[in-house]
């Protein structure tokens, strides 16, 4: 226990003399954990307990109101701002200061989907420019399955996205694939009706099929 005199000096030389923790502990005579635990229990932030007073102290209310304004300003910018403002440290120490103001973004929740060897795939429609067929110039496009465990893709070019050729990347698909128990379709225009997201009468006799393996 130390008495309020000494309490009064520890808090005295930290905040009017700018000492570090380990300069007010050796001058007073006492464990630099005491020194910390006076500090603390007096509100001071445990970050600025121990750290010299930096050129970039006064310029950090500046930092911290423009990186909650702007959170992916870079720092070289951020440095430029408020050397035109008079700060007259070295862009390399106003990067860490930086570093420690800038916020953390919050972490994305996620949820992690598991299928089995051969339960889902995914399919959709590739572009790829358009070729001559004859004397017309067609679309070239891709039907891509791609199953949801292994990643494996089934592709397979046509030269348009109707029904029958959509109905016919399937059922080549199902010849490499015997069952698939789930088709994914993103909001596909050839699997869902216009501007809803239920599948159509077709997509739904499709699925039927693989799921019955017919």
């Amino acid at each position: 226990m130390i008495n309020k005199e000494t309490e009064a000096a520890i808090l005295r030389l930290h905040h009017v003399e700018k000492w570090p923790v380990g300069t007010i502990a050796a001058q007073l005579g006492v464990h630099h954990s005491v020194v910390r635990r006076v500090l603390a229990a007096e509100g001071v932030p445990a970050e600025a307990v121990g750290r010299r007073p930096s050129r970039s102290d006064p310029y950090v209310p500046f930092i911290q109101e423009t990186l909650a304004r702007y959170p992916k300003l870079r720092a070289s910018r951020l440095y430029e701002m408020v050397r035109q403002r008079g700060y007259p440290g070295r862009p390399d120490h106003f990067r860490a200061v930086v570093r420690r103001y800038r916020p953390t973004p919050p972490a994305e929740a996620f949820l992690r989907l598991r299928t089995l060897p051969g339960e889902q795939a995914q399919v959709d429609w590739g572009h790829f420019g358009k070729i001559d067929v004859g004397r017309a110039r067609r679309p070239l496009v891709a039907f891509v399955m791609v199953l949801s465990w292994s990643r494996q893709v089934f592709l397979r070019f046509f030269l348009d996205q109707r029904m029958p050729s959509f109905l016919a990347g399937h059922a080549a698909a199902r010849l490499l694939w015997r069952v698939l128990r789930i088709l994914l379709y993103d909001n596909l225009k050839s699997a869902v009706l216009s501007g809803e997201t239920t599948p159509s009468a077709s997509t739904l006799t499709l699925l039927a099929r693989f799921v019955t393996n017919a």
